[in-house]
């Protein structure tokens, strides 16, 4: 929120969040004006503006759709189960220099986000370019009516959010209400379900035309021909019986569809076509996301550079300003280009950003910033350096110093940054993972959704995160406001506290010879047993400490850790010492994702039940009880109480949820290979000589092994990687730092491509099947070398 006093709030209730209850805190922050559904105590808020609606949600529709129909220009409205995002950005890069666009920031595409996104319209823009994105039946109708675009995008249909509808064929035509009244509908042609379903639709709604994109002969643009080659594919298309040929910077099938679905537009605006191959010669690759890395000198980068307008700076500032990993924050910004607006009111703004979201170092980039210090001598930035551009921050880079501190990197396209990203980033070791942080707040919301709105979670977050990272994932769960955070020591709690994290964090195995880090750091340790209890007792006397909380964990069937019900008298005697407070109880289930093992799990949840309630007799006050962990949370919806342990389910990994809830893995392993080595027949490879080549052979080193996390018992073929669009065995033994792999069959294989490890097209289920052991083990056994890469 950058501007309190001419800000509007929707005051929006979903399931688990309800926008009316954080009214008093936007109020206290200078917040005036609210849209509510329901009633408040207006003398509580002197001098606000309350409006009370039926539908908090409907009234901010309706005032996008006011707001849309004071404008008469080109709409594009796009939709299609994927490349939604790609097209629009694209579109953008291809048509940015003859129109003054208005697109939808990132993906709002939602029942929310769209109309945030037509509320960007304003007098100077002649075209629109907007997303719309549905998860259930009834959703389009409304964006339909928001929206109302004059040209239409099917992008291509899949299985995202088929739980919404009752089949694919449902879920077109829901999607196809965007375009009942466009003039012009542009399609795939080569979906045949898609292409049938349009087919039929139109007859009912005539009024746009069929624009048609493939093979089919019958197609308004009919792909006769693609090749590709050495990273660009060469397009040869049909059109108005008029054969084009046309080259693109890619070679995959999601670019080259994505691509011939811009040249539609283009053709049908239209563009000349002998201005469309120069055009196209501009698309570059989007990361759509914003990265977060290790920097050089204990610094952390934030790549936010495939886009620079107000908008995604605004919401760049604002990630940035939740990092308190570092106490220094420094901002590299270019000119923000194409706005149509003059640079001292633009730069106004930015210098208005930068007092609600202060940074330490502001270094400007770009002719505009380079003459506009006097803009920002009162927005509280303490160090201020300017460049004309790229190349002179480049050679002056080795006399700035960049040292723990927090760097985001936000410029235009033009200024090719990703220079920058690469001299700032610590370049360790070319394999990485990469963790989505997108995903990891769907798996969240996913859980959510089939909990009871009072119950609470907390987010196991010990051994870094199973593999993918500490405080990158508490920040995220902080901020979707889990209730506590779970470590597994002392030390990872102290961790999460220096980088900033505020969430009450429960230390699950509470060593006695750090338990002074317990006070000194707000943590709650878990007490299993009279020597732990003992020793903290001793402790928080010392201190003179009231009421410390613990949390206790019982007995119940695993056979690990935990009081017995036989200890239980004894634990109640200690406890009426009235040194601690009693935050939770809990136990742990040993097999809550295995339908064998369901009366042996309703067995240990009556025996909790049973020790819990004689604690709560006790001590005479209520506590937070739990027993269910992930795999509980899905199967055994009865065990839920008062708070759920979600752990691996998070990371999308939850074999018993797999058919109920929309899990998304959110690491994705990568490598690059280091070498390539021809071998004649008879050949060996790697240690003991046990890779053979039987037959002439083509191999490629990759730069991981064992060291790295990749199980030496997935050498000699047992595992695979996925290279080039195809799983690719290991030949030879796994080494302590490389891997060798059969890439025999793939002609175009170069070295420092990049091979898969575990991601999107391979799961870490299907590789911890292959190592004979679970996905836990392979992803806490990444290395700490691999560098972790975390977008959004």
């Amino acid at each position: 929120m950058v501007f309190p006093e001419s800000t509007l709030f929707f005051a929006l209730s979903g399931a688990r969040r309800d926008g009316h209850d954080f009214i008093p805190d936007l109020y206290l922050r200078g917040v005036h004006n609210f849209i509510i559904s329901q009633s408040v105590k207006a003398e509580d808020y002197p001098d606000a503006n309350f409006i009370l609606v039926k539908d908090s949600l409907q009234a901010l529709q309706q005032l996008a759709i006011f707001h849309r129909q004071q404008f008469d220009l080109p709409v594009v409205g796009i939709t299609g189960s994927n490349g939604k995002t790609i097209v629009k950005e694209w579109l953008n890069q291809l048509m940015d220099d003859r129109y003054q666009i208005v697109r939808s920031p990132r993906s709002y595409n939602s029942q929310i986000g769209v109309p945030l996104s037509i509320w960007q319209l304003s007098g100077h823009h002649n075209l629109a370019l907007i997303e719309a994105g549905i998860s259930q039946v009834g959703e389009m109708k409304a964006l339909e009516a928001i929206i109302k675009p004059t040209i239409g995008i099917f992008t291509n249909i899949g299985e995202a959010h088929d739980q919404g509808f009752e089949n694919t064929h449902a879920k077109i035509l829901e999607k196809l209400d965007l375009f009942k009244n466009s003039t012009a509908l542009i399609y795939p042609a080569d979906q045949p379900e898609l292409k049938k379903t349009i087919l039929a639709w139109h007859f009912v709604h005539p009024t746009p035309s069929l624009i048609s994109i493939g093979r089919d002969l019958d197609g308004t643009i009919q792909v006769k021909k693609i090749s590709r080659q050495k990273g660009k594919s060469r397009i040869t298309i049909e059109y108005r019986e008029e054969t084009i040929e046309l080259e693109i910077g890619f070679e995959d099938d999601a670019s080259i569809q994505n691509a011939l679905t811009c040249i539609a537009v283009m053709l049908y605006m239209p563009i000349p076509l002998t201005e469309i191959q120069d055009r196209l010669n501009r698309l570059n690759p989007l990361a759509m996301r914003m990265e977060m890395k290790t920097g050089i000198n204990h610094s952390s980068v934030i790549n936010d550079s495939y886009s620079a307008d107000i908008s995604s700076l605004r919401m760049a500032l604002d990630f940035l300003s939740q990092q308190k990993q570092h106490p220094k924050r420094t901002l590299i910004l270019s000119d923000i280009l194409e706005t149509g607006r003059k640079p001292h009111s633009l730069y106004r703004e930015v210098a208005e950003l930068l007092k609600k979201y202060p940074v330490d170092r502001l270094i400007g980039i770009g002719e505009q910033l380079s003459v506009s210090d006097l803009f920002f001598s009162d927005s509280g930035v303490k160090e201020k350096v300017f460049f004309r551009t790229t190349e002179s921050f480049l050679n002056a880079l080795p006399g700035l110093e960049f040292r723990d501190e927090t760097i985001l990197l936000k410029g235009a396209r033009v200024y090719g940054f990703e220079r920058i990203d690469q001299l700032l980033s610590l370049q360790v070791h070319e394999t990485l993972l990469e963790v989505n942080l997108d995903a990891m707040a769907q798996n969240l919301r996913q859980y959510q959704q089939v909990l009871l709105p009072a119950t609470k979670i907390m987010a196991m977050v010990k051994a870094f995160s199973y593999g993918t990272g500490g405080f990158e994932i508490a920040r995220l769960l902080e901020f979707h406001k889990v209730d506590y955070l779970g470590v597994a020591y002392i030390d990872e709690g102290v961790s999460l506290r220096k980088a900033g994290i505020r969430l009450p964090i429960v230390v699950m195995n509470t060593e006695e010879n750090a338990l002074g880090s317990l006070v000194e750091w707000q943590l709650e340790p878990v007490i299993y047993s009279f020597r732990g209890l003992t020793a903290l007792q001793k402790l928080i006397k010392q201190e003179a400490i009231g009421l410390f909380p613990i949390h206790i964990e019982l007995e119940t069937g695993m056979n690990r850790l935990g009081f017995a019900a036989s200890q239980i008298p004894e634990l109640l005697e200690q406890l009426k010492a009235g040194v601690f407070r009693v935050q939770s109880v809990f136990s742990h289930l040993a097999a809550s994702e295995e339908a064998q093992q369901d009366d042996f799990t309703q067995k240990q949840f009556e025996r909790y039940q049973a020790i819990a309630a004689r604690i709560q007799d006790s001590v005479g006050y209520p506590f937070i009880r739990h027993i269910s962990n992930s795999a509980g949370i899905v199967r055994n919806p009865s065990l839920q109480l008062d708070m759920v342990r979600l752990g691996i389910g998070l990371y999308g990994i939850d074999p018993a949820a797999s058919d109920l809830l929309d899990l998304k893995e959110v690491g994705s392993l990568k490598t690059t290979i280091a070498q390539i080595k021809e071998l004649a027949a008879g050949e060996t490879i790697g240690y003991n000589r046990l890779g053979i080549a039987n037959h002439p052979m083509k191999i490629g080193t990759l730069r991981m092994g064992y060291a790295d996390g990749y199980p030496r018992s997935l050498g000699n073929g047992i595992g695979k990687v996925w290279y080039k669009g195809k799983f690719v065995p290991t030949i030879g033994s796994i080494c302590m730092d490389m891997t060798m792999i059969d890439i025999s069959e793939i002609p175009e294989a170069r070295e420092g491509d990049e091979v898969l490890i575990f991601g999107n097209e391979l799961s870490v289920a299907e590789l911890a099947r292959w190592a004979g052991t679970i996905a836990y083990d392979i992803l806490a056994g990444i290395s700490q070398r691999v560098k972790r890469v975390y977008f959004e």
